[in-house]
């Protein structure tokens, strides 16, 4: 099944979010353009949505992300904290653009999330 959202389609810098449930307990979302404050809430809010909540393990492809700012990485955070009291948990697939990861290693996220490489396979 695969869910997708576009928060803005007008701007090319806004977030895109494409969530897809490829297995049971396993959701993949994938992110394109800017994790800002602009569009942070909207993210929380799909990601409250049932089909992710029912999700074990949560991959957040970060490949296609071309920003994240604190709030970008509050609902990371928050979705992580959430995901791990259900006994699941929250893994990230690394920005490409590393003005992307700049604000993982400034903040040691990069060591506290597990971060996967990109892999088009």
């Amino acid at each position: 099944m695969t869910d997708s959202l576009n928060l803005d389609v007008s701007d090319r810098n806004s977030l895109g979010t494409r969530v897809t449930i490829a297995a049971s307990g396993l959701a993949i979302v994938r992110l394109t353009g800017r994790l800002d404050a602009v569009d942070s809430p909207e993210l929380r809010r799909r990601l409250e949505g049932d089909d992710v909540v029912g999700c074990a393990i949560i991959v957040i492809d970060l490949s296609a992300v071309t920003f994240v700012d604190s709030a970008g990485l509050a609902v990371l955070v928050w979705l992580r904290r959430r995901s791990r009291a259900q006994g699941g948990d929250v893994v990230l697939v690394r920005p490409d653009l590393a003005e992307a990861m700049r604000v993982f290693r400034l903040t040691q996220f990069d060591q506290v999330f597990r971060m996967l490489p990109y892999s088009d396979r």
